[in-house]
């Protein structure tokens, strides 16, 4: 049964961009660069491209909305596709300068797996926020649960965190005993707050390095300024397979959260920057992505199609799945400002 739905839903996405072929035609997709650029380029604008006879332009933004308003707000819009984060979506449909995702032409919301389906936007990837450590540090076996990231007397060493309350207090609170499913319902509440600033306290004298570049975690590591640190998984993934470092991950209590792909309303090419969307959200063409970056499918189908050997290593595995939550742009849309304010103050005690 779970084939045939496959099946079906990769019948509906092919047949979502076939047709008319727009040959001479171009389509600007704008994303963020480097690897993860490069990913999309191999699973999506080169075979879309060889599909549909369009020339897909790219261009680069550092997640500032302003150019991005100001396009729609102008009537300039020169970007048909973007990639946003969660809150860019959020944002923008509330102000209206993103389109709504017609999901009836992608397979239904259904297909997707949770928080990722957005009203203005669909996501293609999952990364998580994990952490890591340097195995040869504990040569008689690591850590294996978030509490014992905690644990600096069953663990010792220097310890690295983000300089964020963003995933940094849910961690706090899953490291004291809060299921990962119930963890804004706690963080949600001032008794919440102050049980993770009090998680916090007790590592805080540990935390050697407050990151704030996903380049500093694997980089802290190899160094050996400390033996743990939270860190986005690719991150971590890419210096044991490209640069052969001995880190593990640890995906208990990991937050997991997207990217998405949303488009700006007063593109002249909306009808095109549709069948391009559908066909990345094709469950064959999307699990292509985790060969060349070790983020996971965001379709059910997707995750399913993704080779075994690639699949170990990405958040959406199964097995890395099961104490994961994910990373709530809605709670941190409403609560980030005063959360930010309170670390902040924290930090500086």
């Amino acid at each position: 049964m779970m084939r045939l739905n496959c099946m079906l839903l990769s019948s509906v996405m092919t047949l979502a961009i076939a047709g008319a072929t727009f040959a001479g035609d171009r389509l600007t997709v704008t994303s963020w660069g480097g690897a993860y650029t490069k990913s999309q380029e191999e699973a999506f604008f080169k075979p879309f491209a060889k599909e549909t006879g369009t020339k897909v332009l790219q261009d680069e933004w550092d997640g500032s909305t302003a150019k991005l308003k100001g396009m729609v707000e102008t009537g300039q819009v020169t970007w048909d596709v973007v990639d946003v984060e969660p809150s860019h979506a959020l944002q923008g449909c509330d102000e209206g300068w993103l389109e709504t995702i017609d999901y009836s032409k992608l397979g239904g919301k259904d297909a997707f797996i949770d928080g990722a389906a957005m009203d203005c936007a669909v996501a293609t990837i999952v990364f998580g926020t994990i952490y890591a450590y340097d195995a040869a540090k504990f040569p008689n076996g690591g850590p294996t649960t978030m509490a014992d990231l905690f644990d600096t007397a069953k663990f010792p060493g220097p310890r690295a965190l983000r300089k964020s309350p963003k995933t940094t207090l849910e961690f706090a609170l899953i490291a004291d005993g809060v299921k990962p499913a119930e963890v804004y319902d706690v963080l949600g509440t001032p008794e919440g707050v102050d049980r993770a600033f009090k998680k916090l306290d007790t590592i805080k004298k540990d935390v050697k390095v407050w990151w704030t570049a996903g380049a500093q975690p694997p980089q802290l590591l190899a160094d050996g300024e400390v033996v743990m640190t939270t860190a986005w998984n690719g991150r971590i993934y890419d210096a044991v397979k490209n640069s052969g470092k001995n880190f593990k991950i640890v995906w208990d209590g990991q937050g997991m959260d997207f990217n998405l792909w949303a488009e700006p309303k007063g593109s002249k090419n909306k009808e095109l920057a549709d069948k391009f969307v559908a066909f990345t959200v094709n469950p064959d063409v999307m699990a292509q992505q985790s060969k060349y970056i070790s983020y996971g499918p965001t379709l059910k189908a997707a995750i399913a199609k993704v080779p075994a050997d690639i699949l170990v290593d990405l958040p959406t595995a199964p097995e890395n799945t099961k104490t994961a939550f994910v990373v709530s742009s809605e709670f941190w849309a409403d609560h980030d400002e005063e959360l930010t304010e309170r670390f902040n103050k924290w930090l500086a005690q």
